[in-house]
């Protein structure tokens, strides 16, 4: 699978430029890309219906990146900075300067039953060796392997104009070969076959450069990388299929985190700043809350809430 996301990171970056907190330094927003393109790959992939959550979080400059990805494809990203990010830094240096980095991945249903959790993997930033991984496709290839038992290749890379990724994965093929008449040894020398089948394939797809993969249209790609192979193309997500930008903030959830809050701490915010004010580091929306509207949120339902003064 291919994704190519050019508006849609184009955004979030604007949006990012103009809020308070001003553009974010390059070595984040090529993180912050790449986690964006691997989060439609996977989302597209697995088809999940609800949100794909990507994070990566630690104890560098950079406290926390998210990627969030719905089922329709719709997207939003952000990164928490709380250092300087040095020019040329790679995933060590902004999340695990100590070891203590982490990546997760978290499924939350769209339709979530009462009681019901969302699914979450973490691993550390670290291989097999106690190593520090310096890419995020390093990382999620662990994740990969560790969390879901299955092979996978990423190549991923972004700058300011384009976050691109290709990703190249070994199904599960344990079964097929029964299914197909085939007696048990057959069926092992079968699964070896499609084994070294996708060695091939993923020593191919990983000798793609991060300047081929971000200036390359998809078809000259697939012809650089596997001109011997037969491929079969599926129809590309374009217009409204198409991987976009969408936040889902609103004032109703911002309500939610507030009451969440609880009352005492809400008037305490109350009676120093005069208002809540809350920013949404996705898009950059505003919320501003009054003291009727944070009183009308902790009223008892057929209560009336306290009423604005009267101006004589």
């Amino acid at each position: 699978m291919i994704v190519r996301l050019t508006d849609a990171w184009a955004e979030i970056l604007r949006r990012r430029a103009a809020s308070s907190t001003g553009a974010y330094p390059l070595p984040v927003q090529a993180l912050l890309g790449e986690m964006a393109a691997a989060g439609v790959l996977m989302q597209s992939n697995i088809k999940f219906r609800g949100s794909l959550i990507l994070q990566v979080f630690g104890d560098g400059p950079v406290k926390l990146a998210v990627a969030e990805i719905q089922s329709d494809l719709s997207l939003r990203a952000t990164a928490t900075l709380k250092g300087e990010v040095p020019a040329d830094a790679g995933l060590s240096a902004m999340l695990n300067v100590h070891g203590q980095g982490r990546c997760a991945i978290t499924l939350d249903p769209k339709d979530r039953l009462p009681g019901q959790q969302p699914y979450q993997g973490v691993v550390p930033l670290t291989d097999e060796c106690d190593q520090k991984m310096n890419k995020l496709s390093d990382a999620l290839q662990h994740y990969m392997r560790q969390s879901e038992q299955l092979e996978t290749t990423l190549v991923l890379a972004a700058d300011d104009k384009v976050a691109a990724g290709l990703l190249i994965q070994r199904l599960p093929v344990k079964g097929m070969a029964n299914l197909a008449g085939q007696q048990p040894g057959e069926a092992e020398l079968y699964e070896a076959e499609m084994y070294e089948h996708y060695n091939r394939i993923a020593t191919l797809a990983a000798s793609l450069k991060r300047e081929e993969l971000l200036t390359l249209d998809v078809e000259t790609i697939l012809r650089r990388l596997f001109w011997e192979e037969k491929l079969q193309r599926f129809e590309p997500f374009v217009g409204e299929t198409a991987p976009r930008f969408a936040c889902t903030c609103n004032r109703d959830r911002v309500a939610r985190m507030i009451q969440g809050l609880g009352e005492v701490e809400a008037k305490e915010i109350l009676a120093e700043r005069g208002a809540i004010m809350v920013d949404c580091e996705f898009c950059g929306a505003h919320y501003r809350f009054d003291a009727i509207d944070a009183a009308q949120l902790f009223t008892t339902p057929g209560a009336k809430p306290p009423s604005s003064p009267s101006i004589q």
